[in-house]
């Protein structure tokens, strides 16, 4: 019985093709690595919605705001926009913002969406200075 070789001629080739192959292959990349980061990889975690808060913008004065302002509001278009505008020239500033109730279109379910967003500037304030406690 004739002894098996380990690998034929066309095995044992393609191993030292491969070998010659990696061999370049890793000598690329340290040269790459070397000449300044062109093989320069980092990895970044990213935060999930709820580690980010975002700043928050500040009150829309609805005393001084104009329609495209108004209408950057939740709940406000630019129907509801354009309305509160009219009550405004026609009844003077807001006094507090409960007063958005009387603007047609504008509910309880609107007004407490809208409550954190808007303020009546400095109005609401000596208001509530001159009401007795």
């Amino acid at each position: 019985m004739k002894p098996r070789r380990f690998l034929t001629k066309s095995e044992f080739g393609l191993l030292v093709l491969t070998a010659i192959f990696m061999c370049l292959l890793l000598f690329a990349a340290g040269r790459g690595a070397n000449r300044g980061g062109s093989w320069d990889y980092r990895i970044t975690a990213r935060a999930s919605q709820e580690d980010v808060t975002p700043d928050k913008a500040p009150p829309v004065d609805i005393n001084t705001a104009d329609a495209e302002e108004l209408d950057t509001l939740p709940g406000i278009g630019p129907v509801l926009a354009e309305r509160i505008i009219a009550w405004r020239q026609a009844n003077g500033p807001f006094m507090e913002i409960e007063q958005l109730l009387e603007v047609s279109g504008i509910g309880e379910a609107t007004l407490a969406e809208l409550r954190e967003f808007v303020t009546v500037g400095e109005q609401e304030q000596t208001h509530r200075q001159e009401e007795p406690e």
